[in-house]
């Protein structure tokens, strides 16, 4: 890790020229004390690095001093940078060697493209927080500890023993063969197998985790895209899947579409709205979905869906006809 951080200030050096303790510190996350010990080390292996005293004082490397990197062009340049803007690294634990690594990608370039292709890359914005409506994408926490350990036995191709909440049952230990790791949206996951069958685990509900030093059994090549793809339409077509006929305003037929399972099929009414034959999960996901578009659509079939939705609307309101209590 030491290493590393004497790379990351020899690269602060020469991107910003001169920076005092403080601002190193506070980049490289570390105190004061030490960036001077690092500060010591550089000059005692031979990296020209001084000290300038006074109101604007700080650190700095002699002119002319160069790191040997490999120099990038500015477009393979930006497109690493771009690369790094986005949120796997997060989801990973790796957010702070992403930023090592943005930090020598800038400095490989050579010294006319430097500036602009930084420039550039804060022109471009991959996945932002928050869309239009301003609905916020939560990425969620994985204690930096269990994902180390989740990490490296996917890597390394080691069997792991992750101790596991699944939704609605109390936290098991299982032992699985780790295949590789997925984020979608903000939230991780891991595929993996045991006892020979497909599993696959969010990062999230994993509280800890042990890599073993058992080789684990898996393919020496796998296809992580076509294997998510797999699991995923699995999932889509499992479970208790309800079919449901609606009608819709044509306005919101893309969310309706959007949050079902499949469209079986369409048509249009005389009065312009849309009837649709569309498939959900299950019947909580039928309700919820139903439940979005409030008059501009209307459950037809079955007649457990329309129920559910007139009580909910009845108690809604309800409660709103009542005087607010102050």
């Amino acid at each position: 890790m030491r290493a590393d951080r004497l790379v990351s200030l020899v690269l602060l050096l020469r991107r910003h020229g001169r920076l005092s303790a403080a601002a190193l510190a506070r980049e490289l996350e570390v105190s004061t004390r030490t960036v001077l010990r690092d500060i010591q080390a550089l000059s005692a292996a031979g990296v020209p690095v001084y000290a300038e005293r006074g109101r604007h004082g700080g650190f700095a490397l002699l002119p002319g001093f160069s790191t040997e990197l490999t120099g990038l062009n500015h477009d393979e340049a930006l497109a690493l940078l771009i690369a790094g803007s986005r949120r796997g690294a997060q989801a990973f634990g790796l957010g702070a060697a992403l930023a090592s690594a943005m930090l020598k990608v800038v400095d490989a370039l050579p010294e006319s493209h430097r500036d602009t292709a930084a420039g550039a890359a804060r022109r471009l914005l991959i996945d932002p927080e928050t869309d239009l409506l301003s609905r916020r994408l939560v990425a969620e926490e994985v204690p930096d500890t269990v994902m180390a350990e989740v990490r490296r036995a996917v890597l390394a191709g080691h069997k792991l023993r992750i101790h596991y909440a699944a939704v609605d049952q109390a936290p098991k230990w299982r032992t699985v063969d780790p295949i590789g790791l997925v984020t979608v949206r903000g939230q991780g996951y891991l595929l993996a197998t045991r006892s020979g069958a497909d599993r696959t685990y969010r990062l999230s509900r994993i509280l800890a985790a042990e890599e073993l030093a058992e080789p684990a059994q898996r393919p020496d090549r796998v296809d992580l895209d076509r294997a998510w793809q797999e699991r995923s339409t699995r999932f889509r077509t499992g479970g208790d899947q309800v079919t449901v006929l609606v009608r819709v305003n044509p306005a919101r037929r893309e969310d309706l579409a959007g949050t079902a399972l499949a469209v079986r099929a369409e048509e249009a009414d005389a009065d312009g709205w849309l009837r649709m034959e569309v498939t959900f999960q299950d019947p909580r996901h039928a309700e919820w979905a139903l439940w979005q578009l409030a008059a501009n659509a209307e459950a037809l079939a079955p007649q457990w869906l329309r129920t559910a939705l007139r009580d909910r609307a009845a108690a809604i309101a309800a409660r709103y006809e009542r005087q607010p209590e102050r």
